[in-house]
């Protein structure tokens, strides 16, 4: 009996682990493109959620977060996320000042040492 719990647990990760390999990933450019379309009232929401493959759910969020977003940015809040690439080329160029910094400090000592043994 404990084997058909098992097998249904299986299927049900099998079927997830395939949604979620699957799933769409829309930029913030396509999210703006579908929020903006249903702004100027082209189509009625449920017609364009069918034509992107989204459920109204997630298209009232995107509009949400779209909404605030300006209304943010109109009431003086400048400041925005970095995006996750911005932030890996951040690091990588703090890691390079970090190590640039360290042989400065390294050469700085060297320098001094020789200049006392001279002096």
């Amino acid at each position: 009996m404990e084997t058909k719990p098992q097998k249904k647990s299986s299927t049900e990760n099998f079927v997830k682990d395939i949604r979620s390999k699957t799933r769409r990933i829309f930029t913030s450019e396509q999210k703006i493109l579908i929020v903006m379309e249903a702004i100027r009232g082209e189509s009625p929401v449920p017609e364009i959620c069918r034509k992107y493959g989204i459920h109204q759910a997630q298209f009232y969020r995107w509009n949400k977060e779209f909404l605030e977003a300006g209304k943010k940015r109109l009431a003086g809040d400048t400041t925005r996320e970095a995006t996750s690439d911005e932030v890996s080329q951040l690091r990588r160029e703090n890691q390079l000042l970090k190590e640039s910094l360290a042989d400065l400090v390294i050469r700085y000592e060297i320098v001094k040492k020789s200049l006392n043994i001279l002096g």
